[in-house]
């Protein structure tokens, strides 16, 4: 076994996560700044109309209804479905997903880590 048939994967697994992991965080940032001047524009709008008199904004009524959505939308984001934490019948199946995850997936999420922190960054 030569090193170019051993390292070939792993670069391939390193270098595409970064790759995936740069744009996942630039894309990410783009949207946030999209959602914020959304939102912006949307609360000016609603000062602007209380200010003219055009309507009557109950500003608490708001920041409770906002802080509520926020709340739901965090406990939503940390429940991933799928994952369950309870104990398999099958050690085979356990022992083989250990295997997997420390010679693909601990590169690969290392790597997409790193690559989503820059795009982050300049995105």
């Amino acid at each position: 076994m030569n090193i170019p048939e051993t390292f070939g994967p792993s670069a391939a697994t390193l270098g595409g996560g970064f790759f995936v992991g740069i744009l996942i965080g630039y894309a990410l940032k783009k949207v946030i700044k999209l959602l914020a001047v959304i939102v912006g524009l949307f609360l000016a709008g609603l000062a602007y109309l209380q200010y003219n008199q055009i309507a009557n904004i109950n500003w608490n009524r708001l920041q409770q209804l906002s802080e509520g959505a926020i709340t739901t939308l965090s406990n939503v984001l940390i429940q991933i479905p799928g994952i369950s934490s309870g104990s398999s019948s099958d050690g085979h199946a356990v022992a083989t997903a250990s295997v997997v995850m420390t010679s693909f997936g601990i590169p690969l999420t290392g790597s997409m880590s790193a690559g989503f922190t820059l795009g982050f960054m300049k995105g």
